[in-house]
């Protein structure tokens, strides 16, 4: 008969179970401390000893690190799906940022139909606090944290998806275009006609979610990064018009 004995499950496997989950779930992001072994066990219900077996075993297995002095983190665990040398093929072709912006099209598109249809009140209160910073962000001369807030939109709808795997996987992407892999995003937002559509295409996308529309939240996304897309491929094709203009003008002077 197909049964076996059930072992009542340690204190500690219950923790590390419930950490886990939150890690897998993206609500505990890497990078971020744990609160203090005091208020963690008072908070889990569990004695200090259950607690650090359970926060060994996370160590062990490269999800917990400690830091000397400075308490216990969640690794940093999404690394790079890609290898350094690949990365630096896609920081200098031009053919792996159209490639990128495709990518983010059918991902978020398919992120903001899921979330429209799939993600709680709450997931979708988080989407629109996120944006209604980025309207607040809008009306500073300096770009910086609509820029900032740009990304935290479109994580927030990825997170409102209920998709781990996608989740990841576009954390891990993120980190990429926050490190310039991809392109300057802060030169998107420096045109303040740029930034006036930005906004406007952010909020369609906004209406589409909290009106809990399927196709208006996909289209919406998806009409923002072939905007995004042909924005970049401008800039890129009058950044090499310059560039032949300035070798003109060299060639002139010298010859003059």
């Amino acid at each position: 008969m197909p049964f076996t004995k059930i072992h009542t499950e340690k204190l500690s496997q219950s923790v590390v179970r419930q950490i886990e989950q939150l890690i897998l779930r993206g609500i505990l992001r890497p990078g971020e401390r744990l609160p203090s072994e005091r208020e963690l066990s008072d908070r889990l219900g569990v004695s200090r000893p259950s607690l650090r077996d359970a926060v060994a075993d996370l160590q062990a297995r490269g999800l917990l690190v400690s830091k000397a002095g400075a308490g216990i983190y969640v690794a940093e665990v999404l690394g790079s799906a890609f290898s350094g040398a690949l990365v630096q093929l896609f920081a200098t072709h031009d053919e792996a940022v159209f490639d990128y912006i495709a990518f983010r099209r059918d991902m978020e598109g398919l992120a903001a139909e899921r979330a429209a249809r799939l993600g709680s009140d709450t997931d979708l209160k988080v989407v629109d606090a996120v944006f209604q910073k980025m309207e607040a962000a809008h009306l500073k001369r300096d770009p910086t944290d609509e820029a900032a807030l740009d990304a935290a939109f479109h994580l927030a709808i990825i997170e409102a998806s209920h998709n781990v795997v996608m989740l990841h996987m576009m954390r891990s992407m993120y980190d990429l275009l926050r490190q310039g892999v991809f392109y300057n995003r802060q030169m998107m937002f420096r045109n303040r006609t740029t930034r006036d559509v930005l906004l406007d295409q952010h909020r369609a996308i906004n209406v589409g979610l909290q009106s809990r529309d399927p196709a208006a939240a996909r289209a919406a996304v998806e009409a923002h990064l072939s905007y995004v897309e042909q924005a970049l491929s401008d800039q890129i094709k009058a950044e090499k018009n310059e560039a032949i203009a300035q070798q003109r003008f060299e060639h002139e002077r010298t010859r003059g």
